[in-house]
């Protein structure tokens, strides 16, 4: 049974309780690696901190409800969360993914998985069309981006869970960019949600993190096992940040997204300005499946100045001063970034460019400062 609660009260206290020993309202850092036993094997349901941590289980139990799923799994970062999704897979097994892909989860995919036996398909998901052609009978997860980063595609997750059930694939989405106050992945019929909290659902740019969340026991037990065995697992003090900054996300995201609808229409109105990559635009090729799935169109967006190369996007980034020129992304701070010699650096130039990450495409994670600011920046770096 799902947490009667709304969703900006579950921030706050989605499987969350006072602590039972002081009742602490804030779920205290246990700060220890093992536990007293009253004899071998007589303990309080906690033995050992790379199995379970009381901060860590608060943050898991937080990070399931807020995602309207059951059980929740911390990891070390993201791209440990994702490991962990493909060590479920055996060698001989196959992956359909988006074309359009952060260059972190590409490296994974491309660099570390294809050597153990895996095989991976990269095709454009704007129609699922393209994800059936490509499944075979060795066919075992499809891994969804959406909105896709940096191009800001919107992929229907209700259309891919459907074509999932019907092969019985597994279905996983990462829903980094989106976060659970944007879109809920199981709600929607996938398996499995990936989160990269280091970005909106800690906030604060302070923590690397990462979640997965599921609503089946089977795969909950699979994953679990993995966590223990593999030992990629959070500390307790990033565990407390990271729920720190849970509590403070739809509050956070309310701002980003009302920033970035206004920034994002500034740049479309630029003369200087070609392209404008954000989904909620009323021409944005998957805009009526971002407003079907999501409650909003997020605080990220990629664009192109006329004319632009290398060099004049590098000569833009340089140029702002409120936009810090940082990787990552969701923090409260506006960032922005050159995809191609940065996040997707590790992608091939000829495939990402195939994807629209070209080298003039600027990426920019729009913060909670006052708008008017950040617009200002932009116009002096833009010129």
């Amino acid at each position: 049974m799902k947490d009667p609660l709304h969703f900006n009260s579950l921030t706050i206290h989605g499987g969350q309780s006072p602590d039972k020993a002081y009742g602490a309202v804030m779920p205290p850092i246990y700060q220890t690696s093992t536990y007293a036993q009253t004899t071998p094997g007589g303990h309080k349901g906690f033995e050992y901190s790379r199995t379970h941590n009381p901060t860590r289980q608060a943050l898991e139990q937080s990070l399931a409800s807020i995602e309207a799923g059951t059980f929740g799994f911390a990891f070390g970062s993201g791209l440990a969360a994702m490991d962990a999704v493909l060590k479920l897979l055996k060698p001989g097994d196959e992956v359909i993914s988006t074309d359009d892909l952060y260059g972190g989860s590409y490296r994974l995919f491309t660099k570390i998985f294809e050597d153990f036996g895996i095989q991976f398909h990269f095709v454009n998901m704007n129609d699922p069309k393209y994800i059936e052609a490509a499944i075979n009978q060795n066919t075992r997860l499809v891994w969804v981006e959406t909105p896709t980063n940096p191009m800001m595609n919107i992929i229907d997750i209700k259309a891919v869970s459907s074509l999932c059930k019907q092969h019985e694939i597994l279905l996983a989405v990462d829903n980094t960019f989106a976060s659970p106050y944007l879109q809920q992945p199981l709600v929607l019929g996938a398996d499995i949600v990936m989160h990269s909290a280091t970005k909106y659902l800690a906030g604060h740019s302070d923590v690397i993190l990462g979640s997965l969340v599921t609503n089946d026991k089977g795969l909950a037990e699979r994953i679990g096992f993995i966590q223990n065995a593999s030992g990629a697992v959070p500390g307790p003090m990033d565990s407390f940040l990271t729920l720190r900054g849970i509590k403070t996300l739809h509050i956070r995201m309310q701002r980003h997204c009302e920033n970035a609808a206004q920034i994002a229409a500034y740049l479309k109105n630029h003369p200087k300005i070609e392209n404008v990559y954000w989904p909620g635009f009323e021409d944005h090729p998957n805009h009526e499946v971002a407003k079907s799935q999501m409650t909003d169109f997020g605080g990220m967006l990629s664009f192109v100045t006329k004319g632009a190369n290398y060099e004049s996007a590098i000569q833009i980034v340089e140029k702002l001063k409120l936009f810090t020129l940082a990787e990552s992304l969701g923090g409260v701070e506006s960032l922005a970034g050159h995809p191609a010699s940065m996040t997707h650096a590790s992608i091939p130039k000829e495939i990402r460019e195939k994807s629209g990450v070209v080298d003039a495409l600027i990426r920019l994670s729009v913060g909670i400062e006052d708008v008017r600011d950040l617009i200002a920046d932009l116009e002096q770096a833009i010129g």
